[in-house]
């Protein structure tokens, strides 16, 4: 009966691997082995969201973690990482805008790193193409590049599917579809996903449901980061006027399964939107001690 079991599951499971049961007395008498995380909290061969407002800089931002990984360029203050290569798949921007963003991103490396970068990463526009992660031939050819890499990026989920992302029931399929791609590989996915609109207007970009659509694309996955920008309240609270509030961005993991949850990582926008990490309290600081001077 339990031969049996398998071969019906296997029947059904869209991975590359076949399905096997744990040897239970083998992992009774081993030591665990460590965890692998593609980034901090996010497991190999899993799937995670990076969730934010639009024009937060969700794609710059992605891309940057592309040259965090393929590179080993922590401008974004983010890590350690395992430096590996990186796919790239990006639906709802033009080829243009995709190279200016490349371009700024390339400001911040030196020789070595666009070199390993230019050998690591698979950026592949994909606007007009149509991708459906529901479909079966979709799932197979993104199997074949988790084989390949150590982490793929879709951009934005909404244009890799045609389903209504309130309906529970496809969303549940969606994520399954998902889970296939990287199931059994070293390779996480990374989707980028829009808040609500209420999270917008309360302030709640950084909660785990903030995430537009079902509660299972939240439920359902095993790690969940965000972006916010500067609150008003966080602005007075670090002097920095109004005006330019809009240029801080918090960067935060709102939900991870495996792993404790690493502290927020204050950025900065910059030329092209390019994000950098910035120590926010150690600039606090030397601001009022200048304004104490004076």
């Amino acid at each position: 009966m339990k031969t049996s079991f398998i071969d019906f599951l296997n029947q059904r499971y869209q991975g590359d691997t076949r399905l096997e049961p744990i040897d239970v007395g083998r992992a009774l008498s081993s030591e665990y082995s460590q965890l692998d995380f593609v980034l901090p909290g996010l497991l190999t061969g899993s799937v995670g969201a990076l969730v934010a407002p639009g024009g937060t800089g969700k794609s710059i931002f992605a891309l940057q973690l592309s040259a965090l990984i393929t590179c080993g360029d922590n401008s974004l203050g983010i890590g350690p990482v395992t430096v590996g290569e990186v796919a790239y798949l990006s639906a709802e921007d033009p080829d243009c805008i995709l190279q200016r963003r490349l371009s700024a991103i390339g400001d911040l490396l030196n020789f070595e790193q666009k070199e390993i970068m230019r050998r690591n990463l698979f950026f592949m526009p994909l606007k007009g193409a149509l991708p459906n992660l529901m479909q079966r031939d979709w799932v197979k050819q993104m199997q074949s590049l988790a084989n390949e890499h150590r982490l793929i990026i879709i951009d934005t989920l909404r244009r890799f599917h045609q389903e209504d992302e309130n309906d529970g029931g496809k969303m549940t399929e969606l994520v399954s579809c998902m889970e296939s791609i990287v199931s059994g590989t070293d390779c996480s996915l990374l989707f980028i996903h829009h808040t609500n609109k209420q999270s917008g207007f309360v302030g709640g970009g950084d909660q785990q449901h903030a995430s537009r659509g079902s509660s299972v694309l939240v439920d359902n996955i095993r790690w969940q980061a965000f972006l916010v920008e500067m609150s008003t309240a966080e602005a007075k609270r670090f002097s920095i006027p109004e005006s330019h509030r809009y240029q801080y961005i918090r960067f935060g993991i709102s939900k991870a399964n495996y792993t404790a949850r690493p502290v927020d990582q204050w950025l900065i926008r910059n030329n092209e939107g390019v994000l950098k990490a910035i120590d926010i309290y150690e600039a606090f600081s030397k601001g009022r001690a200048r304004r104490a001077a004076l």
